[in-house]
């Protein structure tokens, strides 16, 4: 089983579309904490059939790292020859995408949480997927499609059945998408009435909520918590290994970061690219600091690499001076 692979708890990267590229990867390993980090989600049918989406394989999941790639589509055969296609380029895990809410996804393409309405259909690519590959194979699910239909149990079952290493649980329906809470008691009665492992993910944004539930689980899986904070699954990890909480990187390291994320996002994507994917997440690290407001206004109409660097190194030295 590929969890018992990790050392310490198992604490996961999500797979966020438009967040988990190569360059913020690259960062959340350099801070340390997860065990393994998900790329964005690629839809199979895009990969095998257009070879512009062959080529941006490379770029999710660059050849030589160690990332799993999480694959979206509903076609059993189409899923299995994008799977092989991933293994081949180096890929060390797949992550079938059975939890995505959004519309253009669950509804326009009936993949994601739309899968979880077709059972059938769910035993047919986990068996398709899993006889391609040789590299653990695994899925990301939600409770069901709303609460009339909460069938995570029996998928769960159909996971364990069909060979997967893990099954991931976001606490939410699709009707939910992202509102209300995740039901963590959900997940914990799911994983104390079957011998399979299960990841919890849905809100874990402080060290404290991973204590709680870290041990009715295999493991947890963080996404939005990391928004801005790179080094949320290190201070997890201290916390879940000693009781201690771990602090923040200084302003100063803080700030070190940012400009490295920055200029690393301008090499891999290009300077005009790179500053469009670069500003959400200017806008999450700037979250809280004295001038905040001003700096996203800023960021947000330049596209001039040299500009930003500055209203970084302007808001990080004038937050010194008032925090």
């Amino acid at each position: 089983m590929v969890l018992n692979s990790f050392q310490g708890p198992v604490l996961i990267l999500a797979p966020l579309s438009g967040v988990t590229d190569f360059p913020f990867r690259q960062v959340v390993r350099k801070m340390g904490g997860a065990s393994l980090v998900l790329s964005e989600m690629i839809v199979s049918q895009s990969m095998v059939y257009c070879a512009k989406a062959k080529k941006a394989l490379h770029r999710p999941c660059p050849v030589g790292e160690d990332c799993g790639l999480q694959l979206a589509g509903n076609d059993p055969a189409i899923m299995a020859e994008a799977a092989r296609m991933a293994q081949d380029l180096g890929v060390s895990l797949i992550d079938i995408n059975m939890g995505c809410p959004a519309k253009k996804i669950a509804i326009n393409s009936y993949a994601g949480a739309a899968l979880m309405k077709d059972e059938l259909r769910v035993s047919h690519i986990f068996e398709a997927v899993t006889k391609a590959v040789s590299i653990p194979v695994t899925v990301k699910m939600r409770k069901g499609w709303d609460e009339s239909k909460l069938n995570a149990p029996r998928l769960m079952h159909l996971a364990k059945e069909s060979g997967l290493a893990y099954a991931t649980l976001h606490g939410r329906t699709r009707a939910q998408l992202f509102h209300g809470s995740a039901d963590w008691p959900f997940i914990h009665a799911l994983q104390a009435s079957i011998d399979f492992p299960i990841i919890g993910n849905g809100d874990i944004d402080h060290e404290e909520m991973a204590a709680q539930n870290l041990p009715h689980c295999a493991g947890l899986m963080v996404g939005r918590g990391m928004y801005g904070r790179p080094w949320f699954l290190a201070q997890v990890r201290h916390f879940l290994t000693t009781g201690n909480k771990l602090p923040p990187p200084s302003l100063a390291e803080q700030q070190n970061l940012v400009e490295e994320h920055f200029d690393h996002m301008l090499s891999y994507y290009g300077i005009q690219q790179g500053i469009h994917m670069a500003r959400k997440h200017l806008a999450w690290y700037s979250k809280g600091l004295p001038g905040s407001a001003e700096f996203r206004e800023n960021v947000f109409h330049s596209l001039d690499p040299d500009a930003i660097r500055a209203w970084i190194r302007k808001l990080y030295t004038e937050a010194e001076n008032v925090l």
